[in-house]
């Protein structure tokens, strides 16, 4: 359907294209030459400037903001893909710069690629099929995720980073430019490099998240049996187990390392 009309609750310029499947909610705008799919849904105060493509099945939530050139909801490009019925589903408050692209997911990811609230996704940058992404993350210019990543919330990945299938980033994690992610990126941390290492605690980072100077003491404690002692990581965390178990950041650092599927990044 091509529409032409503006409303106090909806703005849609004349060279859109909007299908009559999809779903727009109050006060959203569409801008010039951008098209809207079957089957997707803008809750309201959506913005997507011009020449933006969404299809569907996707699901964007209240006051996303689509910059120029966004690619959203496209089949996902793995080869295993055979047509099946996917989808894409983001909260609120995100914003997608120029170029994003953000693909649905597949049959071994349970058919959906999960976005959070409040996410900053700067120009260039990739989620694959079957990603899923916390709240308050944010991705710097070329950040590129592969398939099937966990990233948790606050966590930041630096321009023209990559991040392996199957891969985790923990919360507040801070991976530098460039970098090359093969292994968990380490909660609280800063993993720098290509193959990328683990430089310890990501004290700036924490301080300015508003971590106490002992929560941040005690995580940088850690951090330095893991990665500076002459422990192994068994023996290390029985350390940091026995020293600062109880401490909601230290039990979830913990945590995070024991569950690792591929090993994390030292």
């Amino acid at each position: 359907m091509r529409s032409g009309r503006k409303t106090e609750e909806l703005s849609i310029h004349a060279t859109a294209i909007v299908s009559p499947k999809a779903e727009i909610g109050r006060n959203c705008i569409i801008g010039p030459y951008s098209i809207i799919g079957d089957d997707v849904i803008l809750h309201d105060n959506v913005r997507v400037a011009s020449h933006c493509v969404i299809e569907g099945p996707s699901e964007f939530g209240s006051a996303c903001v689509f910059f120029p050139f966004v690619s959203a909801g496209q089949e996902p490009t793995d080869l295993k893909y055979r047509g099946e019925r996917s989808r894409l589903r983001a909260g609120d408050r995100n914003t997608f710069r120029e170029f994003t692209t953000l693909h649905r997911g597949t049959e071994p990811g349970g058919n959906l690629t999960e976005i959070g609230s409040d996410n900053l996704f700067m120009a260039q940058s990739h989620v694959a099929h079957d990603c899923r992404i916390g709240d308050h993350v944010i991705f710097a210019n070329g950040a590129s995720l592969a398939g099937h990543v966990v990233v948790e919330d606050h966590a930041t990945l630096g321009a023209y980073s990559g991040v392996h299938q199957f891969c985790r980033v923990g919360r507040d994690a801070f991976i530098g430019a460039f970098s090359v992610v093969v292994k968990d990126a380490l909660p609280f941390a800063r993993t720098v490099g290509n193959h990328a290492r683990c430089y310890g605690a990501n004290a700036i980072g924490l301080r300015r998240r508003g971590f106490t100077s002992d929560e941040i003491r005690r995580i940088s404690h850690a951090y330095r049996l893991l990665l500076s002692s002459q422990l192994n990581t068994t023996q290390a965390l029985e350390r940091i187990e026995a020293e600062m178990s109880g401490s909601p950041e230290i039990d979830y650092l913990v945590q995070f390392i024991k569950t690792s599927a591929r090993g994390v990044t030292k």
